[in-house]
């Protein structure tokens, strides 16, 4: 179960970069090729991501990021 609060401090800018591009139902080999990455380190910043965000699958981290606001677009 998610925690009650997540606080944007907790994900790297790396981590969330990555969940904001699975947020848009991006592939991990996808992510990986678009941020010159290999497809082991995006998963390894996804896994790092659910732990900081109580949660065990990509779907659940993607809805607790969205509801606590970590996935807020940036606008530029």
């Amino acid at each position: 179960m998610a925690r009650d609060s997540v606080q944007l401090g907790e994900l790297t800018s790396r981590e969330r970069e990555i969940l904001l591009m699975a947020a848009d139902g991006l592939s991990s080999p996808y992510i990986a090729g678009r941020l010159q990455l290999s497809a082991s380190t995006v998963n390894t910043l996804l896994l790092s991501s659910f732990g900081k965000l109580g949660v065990y699958d990509r779907a659940s981290a993607v809805a607790v990021a969205q509801q606590s606001g970590l996935l807020e677009r940036e606008v530029v």
